[in-house]
């Protein structure tokens, strides 16, 4: 059961954004700063640099063959416990490596080949700054491609996991191409690590141009999830990229993406700068449910490929950022487009997509809000028809 654009929704925001005046005055606020950032920089350099001391039996463990994560992880409704096996490598040595992960994609491309995915392929794509992407595609076997779809992933999974989304546009005669972006999936980078999300922006814009160049006077559109979908409305803000795009489809976007304080907005480029790469354990918000199917919450989080770690002080910010940067940009958006979002979704906020529907200046838009849904709309139960509602709205459009 869906709602679209006017029906009254409950409203899933925390109503914590913009109120750190009522917090602190700003005299207080710079005052705590000071001494906040001579306690850190007391605190927290001494350790930054300090080399991690390896045993030999780390030293001289054999690599896994899956290349597993040896945490075990939470997911699910009602206490789904997924359970990963424990690696020998230890895990900064795996997490910095980004070969095995790579090795793995490509690995799964090859096999699906195998098993007669017969428009199924994979290849390496070069970003301006020298980093290796990974990249696959699925191409219609025996139907006139009707229409390209560019795939962007949402934060810490990959582009594999919208395989059987592929499958369905190749049905309906739509090609797909899927990046996974830096420090993700099989691509460069420390996993899991975002250190500039415009990076991955430039990156969608260069992998755009060479998809056009492919397969020129096809049709394109692109399609993200939550992160991944917040990337995509950036570029379309260029007018350049308004040019080559015919539509976007945007899955529970991180339009209005609330922290856990007000302070945290101050506090955040603070913490980036003295320790990025820091892992807050508090903020893996293991209570965040993404779907209601516990099957699907075991693939997903037993995936190696799935970064299943806290998030990152630098990657917060970023995606902290990017939804600052949508809120006050939105009337750019003129490209058609469908948006997509579960009215119980707790990881990005639902009313984000509402700001979009009405903000932005396209005058072809569409929003549907699914009640009781949550956050990954693919691997909710009602899988089938939310892809059959995108497949339908691109059909329209080609």
């Amino acid at each position: 059961m869906e709602a679209v654009m006017r029906a009254e929704q409950p409203l899933l925001t925390s109503g914590a954004s913009g109120r750190v005046t009522a917090l602190l005055s700003l005299r207080v606020l710079r005052g705590l700063l000071l001494l906040l950032q001579a306690a850190a920089l007391l605190i927290l350099l001494p350790f930054r640099w300090r080399p991690r001391l390896v045993s030999a039996a780390e030293r001289s463990a054999p690599a896994p063959a899956d290349g597993r994560p040896e945490a075990s992880r939470k997911g699910g409704h009602g206490g789904v416990v997924v359970r990963v096996p424990a690696a020998m490598v230890p895990r900064r040595q795996r997490e910095h490596d980004a070969s095995w992960r790579r090795a793995l994609a490509v690995r799964r491309v090859v096999e699906a080949m195998k098993e007669e995915q017969l428009g199924r392929d994979f290849s390496l794509f070069t970003t301006a700054r020298g980093d290796t992407l990974f990249t696959q595609s699925w191409t219609p076997v025996n139907l006139k491609t009707r229409g390209l779809v560019v795939l962007l992933h949402g934060l810490n999974e990959h582009s594999g996991r919208y395989n059987h989304f592929a499958e369905k546009l190749n049905e309906n005669g739509f090609k797909v191409y899927a990046m996974d972006w830096m420090g993700h999936g099989g691509s460069d980078g420390l996993h899991g690590y975002v250190h500039s999300l415009d990076y991955a922006v430039s990156d969608l814009k260069a992998f755009l141009e060479k998809v056009l160049a492919e397969d020129p006077g096809t049709p394109c559109f692109c399609f993200g999830h939550s992160t991944g979908a917040a990337i995509i409305l950036k570029a379309a803000c260029d007018p350049k990229v308004e040019g080559w795009i015919k539509g976007l489809v945007l899955t529970s976007p991180a339009v209005l993406v609330q922290p856990s304080h007000p302070i945290v907005m101050v506090l955040a480029p603070m913490f980036c700068l003295l320790a990025p790469k820091y892992q807050f354990s508090a903020a893996n918000n293991s209570g965040s449910v993404v779907s209601r199917d516990p099957e699907a919450l075991h693939s997903k989080y037993s995936d190696p490929l799935v970064f299943t770690g806290s998030i990152r002080v630098r990657t917060g910010c970023e995606i902290l950022r990017m939804s600052t940067y949508l809120l006050q940009n939105l009337n750019k958006i003129k490209i058609p487009f469908l948006v997509l979002h579960g009215a119980s979704d707790t990881v990005t906020d639902p009313e984000g997509s509402r700001r979009l529907f009405d903000e932005a200046s396209s005058m072809d838009k569409s929003i549907k809000l699914y009640h009781s849904l949550l956050h990954d709309l693919l691997i909710e139960p009602e899988r089938e028809k939310i892809m059959q509602d995108i497949i339908d709205w691109l059909i329209f459009r080609v």
